[in-house]
């Protein structure tokens, strides 16, 4: 691989872009929207992207943005990926370009990312003669909770560029953990799947004072908590671990009336396909449930709404990838995971359906990494100096995949 350093036209790019970058990143930071529906994050976007010559298109179940990059030489496409939305969180940072809007916050660093994307864009048409092919930004709503991904499948993002793309990347940042300015990732499971478990126990309700002519269904609901996390370290391996927790235990109003029947929800997160797709997770608790509740004579409803498939990194993207930081920003940027992260995100869809490489990246403003908040708290701060970089990445990522071979 040809080192490209910092003399590479399109890392000077990139640095040029960072100030209008980091202004763009500041102004999504500070007017933040939740969701699918993202009409001002969308228009900044459409904005930031005029005036450069690329096919632009417009999402419509949900407020996408999906561009194509036409290169100079024909050739396939591929796709970089950025997630554009915030969370229902109140900001506590006293940041000079907090959230101005009551209840959102970007906590989890999607501005960075629409941001880097944009950069990339330009980086890419200011040098399409160059691109053995197309490439496609396709620029996401609802990652947090609203499979915003798995909309713009069906919308058609992948083929945006009329032939489907043959990889996918895209990468996501870290306030804490992480030093700032590092890229990690893994080959395989990088991050875990995601669904929600509901169950509900029923019994008869009754008189506190007397239980014994009730059917009380919270010592059942209560049992369930405690028995779902023998069940996980008992069938299943260890080194494929499932993680159930329950955050949520609802029944009765009042201090002395049993209550007729007990709400539990919670989290389900697996690491692999297999334990996933296989349904197995689901089949175990669906049978420890229903047993438990029938032998104190009661019933129990058990529901499992699918979340985000588990993050798979190909095996040969992961490999390019990561040579491909080390190459461009040096040995020391780049530091491989040894084990998966536990969340989850909607990128799992993409690279279910085409190889690719998800990237994480390092964006903590703190000194010391593993004192600082982390994504997702109402004091998450992330350094947007790491824009430039991230930039560099994604354009250099695109370029050279479509330099490859097919393979």
């Amino acid at each position: 691989m040809t080192t490209i350093g910092v003399t590479s036209p399109l890392r000077r790019t990139a640095e040029t872009l960072q100030p209008r970058l980091v202004q763009l990143r500041r102004d999504l930071h500070a007017r933040p929207e939740i969701g699918l529906h993202l009409p001002r994050t969308q228009a900044a976007v459409l904005d930031a992207l005029d005036g450069l010559g690329l096919e632009v298109s417009r999402g419509t179940e949900l407020t996408s943005v999906t561009a194509v990059v036409r290169g100079g030489r024909p050739g396939p496409a591929v796709l970089l990926r950025a997630d554009m939305d915030a969370l229902p969180l109140t900001e506590a940072t006293g940041l000079d370009y907090a959230s101005r809007t009551p209840g959102v916050m970007h906590a989890c660093g999607h501005d960075l990312h629409t941001a880097a994307l944009v950069g990339a864009a330009h980086v890419l048409a200011g040098h399409r003669d160059s691109l053995a092919g197309d490439v496609v930004p396709m620029f996401q709503p609802g990652e947090e909770g609203y499979d915003g991904a798995g909309l713009m499948l069906r919308e058609g993002v992948l083929d945006a560029a009329g032939d489907r793309v043959r990889a996918a990347y895209g990468l996501h940042v870290l306030s804490f953990g992480t030093p700032r300015g590092v890229f990690r990732s893994r080959p395989g499971t990088l991050l875990g799947g995601t669904d929600t478990l509901t169950v509900v126990v029923h019994g008869a309700g009754g008189q506190a004072a007397m239980p014994h002519v009730a059917n009380d269904p919270m010592p059942v609901a209560a049992g369930i908590v405690t028995a779902v996390q023998t069940l996980v370290t008992r069938r299943f391996d260890a080194f494929d671990p499932v993680v159930v927790t329950i955050t949520s235990m609802v029944g009765g109003d009042t201090h002395n009336v049993i209550p007729a029947e007990v709400r539990l929800t919670g989290t389900i997160r697996t690491f692999s396909r297999a334990n996933r797709t296989r349904i197995r997770i689901r089949t175990e608790l669906t049978r420890l449930c229903t047993s438990l509740a029938a032998a104190h004579g009661m019933t129990a409803e058990v529901v499992v709404d699918d979340g985000y498939p588990v993050t798979v990194n190909d095996p040969g993207e992961y490999a390019f990838a990561a040579d491909v930081v080390r190459d461009v920003l040096g040995e020391e940027r780049f530091d491989p995971m040894a084990t998966p992260l536990a969340v989850a995100e909607d990128f799992s869809r993409v690279l279910e359906e085409v190889p690719g490489c998800f990237l994480i990246l390092g964006a903590t403003a703190a000194d010391d990494p593993a004192k600082a908040a982390p994504n997702h708290s109402p004091d998450a701060v992330f350094d947007d100096s790491v824009l430039a970089d991230a930039v560099f990445v994604l354009a250099e990522l695109a370029r050279r995949s479509l330099d490859r071979p097919a393979r």
